[in-house]
């Protein structure tokens, strides 16, 4: 629901009842991922989508249904052979979706999530999709420090189950996860096909990750239009003032003017393991200062631009520095993928490109060169919006672009 939450949160702070249909489980091939969310509204408005237009009809009349009725349903759409006019995917896949009806002040964890969501608290709403744990749809909202909702009847005391529920979530919003949880009856993780299992969805709401790029050069301005586009939280930051102006770089969320090693160092609690750090400045009075602290951070993506001299005297420079052998191979130079990129925009849509096959785990093949799935991701049931937002160590196979030297 991350893509629709502001229409969601300006009903519901209007009192208009609405019901909210959510991917809770995808098998083979889909063209959206867990989490992706359609909502219909009393008078019949939609936002959002959950295929991409295969089954948004049916969903669309699914969500008119659930506010008619005041029942949460789940719905599973898949392709039918036998009739081409069937409501199903034409991509062979199939789409788990959970319908919910939502009452503003009739369901408290709801609105306990969806106000923490407003104030850009960090939230993981967990819903029972399956199981006898409690009624489908029964929510709890987790945050770091508490939680809100309840599994079992409220008054009586959390029991393991709602204990180990309590715990997953939080520890998938720690990771900026969302997917899939299948817990047994005494709240261990299990297999989904055991007996008495309960199953439920786990949505992650966490501030935008950040893109940090360093040198304001004409490069710069591209990647940040992208990395703006890909829905990072984007900061450039270069030492020279006549450079970083917002005037030179307007689709900044923010421009800084510091040396980059010590902005680095005053933003530690602020980076986790979804940070992009792009450093496009190849000087080594700042390249060498601040990759040296990067890459002993864990973050999600470290690039630097340059030529291949250029690279080969930085990582020799970090190697004199003390960095292991582990540490450098993280770095990603010269930044990019191999498209043959000439122009500042073609050379951020390579950098682009490189960022998301390390987040989700491509291989940077054409799609046509392969018969395998098409959507695919490192982690199982991750996505902003809805898949996994970690980035895992992956190293696509494709080569890297060839940036010369400014």
């Amino acid at each position: 629901m991350q893509d629709i939450a502001e229409q969601l949160l300006a009903w519901h702070a209007s009192g208009r009842p609405f019901a909210v249909a959510t991917v809770v489980g995808v098998t083979g091939s889909a063209p959206r991922g867990p989490g992706a969310a359609l909502a219909v509204d009393a008078d019949g408005e939609a936002v959002g989508s959950v295929s991409g237009g295969c089954v948004e009809g049916a969903v669309y009349e699914l969500c008119r249904a659930a506010l008619a009725s005041g029942e949460p349903v789940l719905q599973r759409f898949g392709y039918s052979d036998e009739d081409a006019f069937a409501v199903g995917l034409t991509c062979g896949g199939i789409l788990d979706v959970l319908v919910q009806p939502v009452v503003p002040g009739a369901a408290p964890a709801l609105d306990a999530g969806l106000a923490l969501i407003a104030a850009g608290t960090p939230v993981a709403l967990a819903r029972v999709v399956a199981g006898g744990a409690g009624p489908l749809g029964a929510t709890l909202a987790v945050t770091a420090a508490a939680h809100h909702g309840a599994l079992s009847p409220a008054a009586a005391p959390p029991t393991p189950l709602e204990r180990a529920v309590v715990a997953e979530a939080r520890a998938m919003l720690d990771a900026g996860r969302t997917g899939r949880l299948v817990l047994g009856p005494d709240g261990h993780p299990c297999d989904d096909r055991a007996r008495g299992t309960v199953t439920l969805f786990v949505e992650s709401y966490v501030p935008a990750p950040r893109m940090l790029v360093f040198g304001a050069i004409d490069f710069a301005a591209a990647v940040v239009r992208i990395g703006r586009f890909l829905g990072y939280h984007v900061t450039v930051c270069d030492a020279r003032p006549v450079f970083a102006t917002e005037r030179r770089f307007p689709d900044a969320d923010r421009v800084v003017v510091d040396w980059p090693h010590r902005y680095l160092d005053s933003q530690l609690d602020r980076l986790d393991g979804r940070t992009v750090v792009c450093v496009l400045t190849h000087d080594p009075k700042f390249d060498l200062p601040l990759l040296e602290r990067a890459l002993r951070r864990p973050l999600g993506f470290v690039g630097a631009m340059g030529s291949r001299r250029t690279h080969r005297e930085r990582v020799a420079g970090l190697r004199a520095a003390g960095l292991t052998e582990a540490e450098l191979a993280r770095l990603r130079s010269p930044i990019g993928l191999d498209l043959g990129a000439r122009t500042p925009e073609e050379t951020a849509v390579s950098v682009a490109a490189e960022i998301v096959a390390h987040r989700r785990g491509g291989g940077c093949l054409p799609l046509s060169a392969g018969d395998g799935p098409i959507h695919h991701d490192l982690a199982d049931g991750g996505a902003p919006g809805g898949a996994a937002h970690g980035l895992a160590g992956h190293r696509p196979t494709a080569g890297r672009a060839q940036l010369t030297t400014l």
